[in-house]
Parts: C-alpha cells; sequence; structure tokens
C-alpha cells in the first residue's frame, strides 16, 4: 500500500513554529543560562556579584521605560529605523541603557541599512553570548556583560576587517559624545 504525502500547509508550519518556540521556551537558554554555563565551566565573570544582577523585574521596571524593559529585559526588538541612534554620526562611546557599561566605540560603527545601529566590533570584556533558538535557525545573542540586559544579534556579514554585524536595538543603548 502507497501512501500519499500532502505538502505542508501554513497552518502545519505555524503549529511546528509554535511548537518550536514553547520548547525552546521550556528549554531554558537565554542569558541566565549562559552565565551559569560560564560559571560552571570556571570562566572568571568579572560582574558576578554586580549590584545590576540583583535588581527585581519591579526595579528594572522603574528605572527603565516600557520600550527600554522589552528590549534588555524581555529580549524583544525595536522596530525597524526608529532609533535616532541609527543615525548618530558624533565621536563618543555607546553604553549599556541599562547598568551605562561602554559597549561600543563610535569608530567601529557603520551603516549597515538594517534599520538598527551597527557595529563591527566591541569594547574588550563588555558583551556575552548566547544562542538564541527562537526562530527557525539558530542566532547569536549578545548581552551587556554587567547587567545581561539584552542588546542585540551578531552576524557574520558585516564589514572588515572583523566581518562582523552588531546590530543593536537603538532602545537599548545610551550615546556619550567624546
Amino acid at each position: 500500500m502507497t501512501r500519499m504525502t500532502r505538502p505542508l500547509s501554513r497552518r502545519h508550519l505555524l503549529l511546528a513554529g509554535a511548537a518550536a518556540a514553547v520548547i525552546s521556551a521550556c528549554s531554558g537558554g537565554g542569558r541566565e543560562a549562559a552565565a551559569e554555563a560560564k560559571a560552571k565551566a570556571g570562566g572568571a565573570d568579572p560582574y558576578a556579584d554586580s549590584e545590576w544582577r540583583k535588581l527585581t523585574e519591579v526595579e528594572w521596571k522603574e528605572r527603565l521605560g516600557p520600550k527600554a524593559f522589552a528590549v534588555l529585559r524581555k529580549e524583544d526588538t525595536e522596530r525597524a529605523f526608529t532609533s535616532p541612534l541609527e543615525h548618530e554620526k558624533r565621536q563618543g562611546t555607546y553604553h549599556c541603557a541599562g547598568c551605562d557599561l561602554p559597549l561600543f566605540s563610535s569608530d567601529k560603527k557603520f551603516d549597515s541599512g538594517t534599520g538598527w545601529p551597527s557595529f563591527w566590533d566591541v569594547i574588550p570584556g563588555a558583551i556575552g553570548t548566547s544562542a538564541d533558538h527562537k526562530l527557525f535557525y539558530v542566532r547569536t545573542e549578545y548581552h551587556c556583560a554587567r547587567c545581561l540586559g539584552h542588546q542585540g544579534h551578531v552576524f557574520d556579514d558585516g564589514p572588515a576587517p572583523t566581518g562582523q554585524r552588531w546590530c543593536n536595538n537603538g532602545v537599548a543603548l545610551t550615546f556619550r559624545p567624546a
């Protein structure tokens, strides 16, 4: 007996995506798992005892606006082309909007055309990464090393010399002119 197969319908694809999202959410992951894995591996985390890591969700909500809270603490993404920092051209430093840790230098910024501030390199020791399984493929998410606030994702389609594009949510940054 032969069995006929039908192509996957849109409904089946949506259900499969929802199932993948549930599995990903239930499997831990994210910045907390990355910090735990680093600690278990014996990696020195200079910010492990930081006061920023002890703040409660309520305290973060009091410190951040709704959009910054959604991005930094809930790993949301701001709409493309909405951040004034995408067009910032002055010399200076980009800091985490959560804890003010310097993350990027303006001399590493470039116009990626994606609608978000993008950089080809980070300030050493300022960023941590983890695997993001929220879509149908794995992306590398990055976060502030001190407060673990979500910043964005890094891709391998940036300019020389690194070939990287650190695509950042503008609402997760503040800019300090030189």
